[in-house]
């Protein structure tokens, strides 16, 4: 395989990762609380042949050297936490995360995950989880003959409780912040797991420090915004035509020298 020939197919698995990432983007636009991926990029290693500063004589050297780049590889895929639109809805357990943060979700495991989704539910239990059951944590025990549930701002959550005149407090949600979000490790269904590079969770209740506030009634919108991901899709495919005709060039460009040099 010639150097060029190897180049551009460093190139094409490039764009097929990014085009990957695209469409997994757009395939979430309608996902709650979903964070786009973007994909990051580096060159490969570089062949030499002459160094920069390379004496051409003895009185002179050379202003520029001679090095063909190797390609280009995929070094990494980041998650965008940027805030996504707020919706309204008419359902009082969803929760929106109006800022930075995540809610505490307690796995099977007993190990902890962490999501921005807040669109939450009842269990057979009477415990706040997610959609897929998960508890969250601190946990929320909901009463009997709950007529109304009210979520403040800063996380205090109470109940209008049939027979009762005055709400009954029941908890208080918290939430937690990384140092490096985008450390985090998606394992799907909205959910996230801590890692060294995310740093350790840091608690707290809503509204305090960095942290943002809650709003009931609502949930937070995908991220993703596709006239974006179009114009980068359409970017991404004329990259991928081009450097196909650069393997058609190049293998014809290696025939004719096999065959008249």
């Amino acid at each position: 395989m010639s150097h060029s020939t190897w180049v551009s197919k460093t190139g094409l698995l490039a764009q097929d990762a990014k085009m990957k990432a695209i469409a997994n983007n757009l395939a979430n636009v309608n996902t709650d609380s979903f964070k786009r991926d973007d994909v990051i990029f580096a060159d490969l290693f570089y062949q030499t042949q002459r160094l920069p500063g390379s004496p051409v004589d003895q009185n002179n050297i050379s202003p520029n050297g001679i090095q063909f780049g190797g390609g280009v590889r995929v070094v990494g895929t980041q998650k965008k936490f940027t805030i996504g639109t707020q919706k309204e809805s008419p359902n009082e357990m969803h929760v929106a995360i109006t800022g930075q943060g995540f809610f505490q979700v307690e796995m099977t495991d007993g190990n902890m995950a962490y999501t921005r989704a807040g669109n939450l539910s009842k269990n057979a239990d009477g415990v706040l989880t997610t959609t897929e059951g998960f508890p969250l944590n601190p946990r929320i025990e909901l009463p009997e003959g709950l007529e109304r549930l009210i979520i403040s701002e800063n996380g205090a959550v109470n109940a209008m409780v049939g027979g009762e005149a005055d709400p009954v407090e029941l908890g208080q949600l918290t939430l937690v912040n990384f140092v490096n979000p985008a450390g985090l490790l998606p394992i799907g269904n909205n959910l996230y797991r801590e890692t060294t590079a995310s740093g350790e969770a840091q608690e707290g209740e809503p509204g305090e420090g960095a942290l943002g506030k809650l709003m009931q009634n609502a949930l937070e919108g995908s991220n993703v915004q596709v006239v974006e991901e179009m114009v980068e899709m359409l970017a991404v495919q004329q990259a991928w035509e081009i450097i196909a005709k650069s393997i058609t060039a190049g293998n014809e460009m290696d025939k004719y020298v096999t065959h008249n040099i």
